[in-house]
């Protein structure tokens, strides 16, 4: 394992690392702070198996937080390896791995990191809800780019930097319904798809997808849409 110190090339916020491993603790609770994430995980998993067929593929799951999607990757087969800077919240996924029997590499370790170490060895990269969280999002893209195989896909998800984001993300989600701990979001961090989209490019990508991600609080759960104006996700092939 790479230390955190030694690699993480500073592109973090320590605020954020502490903020998100507050929540360590009831990461894995359904009804708990993250209780969105959980009714998102179903959608975001549906897109990725979608496009790639999971099963003994090589996969990579960047910001993989308490372990969520990580653990759903693995179920459907794929061999995971799962990376965080917050070491709470890595500390969490691995004890989650052993009481569910879920096998994920998890590492405390930056994704620029392990671009320098392990480039070209995986099929396909999620990096969920991480890019507006971070102060470079584009180097995020350019060491995943580095990291996949010819013809490996990356898939994104972040919010849109729009009014109706900032209303139903920030205002709504997190001090109208408190889905989310006020705070969470910062509006001017939103991402638009255009500027993902050259991020991609510039990295040698190809955008293949972009879709909406709509969450319904009324049922608690998620779907995938065609309105990209709040959440969304992206799929980028690397030719």
């Amino acid at each position: 394992m790479t230390s955190t110190a030694s690699s993480n090339q500073s592109n973090f916020r320590q605020s954020e690392l502490d903020k998100f491993g507050a929540l360590a603790h009831r990461w894995w609770d359904p009804n708990g702070p993250q209780k969105a994430l959980h009714a998102l995980n179903p959608a975001r998993l549906g897109y990725v198996a979608e496009r790639v067929t999971l099963r003994d593929a090589m996969v990579l799951d960047v910001g993989c937080g308490g372990g969520l999607l990580s653990e759903a990757l693995a179920k459907e087969g794929a061999r995971v390896t799962a990376i965080d800077l917050a070491p709470d919240l890595v500390k969490i996924a691995k004890l989650h791995g052993l009481e569910s029997g879920v096998k994920v590499e998890y590492r405390e370790q930056s994704v620029e990191a392990l671009a320098a170490a392990q480039p070209g060895e995986f099929d396909a990269i999620t990096c969920m809800e991480m890019l507006e969280h971070v102060p470079d999002p584009a180097a995020i893209i350019a060491a995943c780019a580095t990291l996949l195989k010819p013809g490996g896909r990356l898939f994104v998800s972040t919010l849109n930097r729009t009014p109706a984001a900032f209303a139903l993300a920030i205002v709504g989600a997190e001090y109208v319904a408190r889905l989310l701990p006020k705070g969470t979001h910062q509006y001017r961090d939103f991402i638009k798809p255009s500027e993902l989209s050259a991020w991609l490019r510039a990295s040698g990508l190809e955008l293949e997808d972009v879709s909406g991600l709509m969450y319904e609080p009324w049922r608690n759960a998620a779907r995938v849409i065609s309105r990209t104006d709040v959440n969304y996700l992206a799929c980028a092939v690397k030719p």
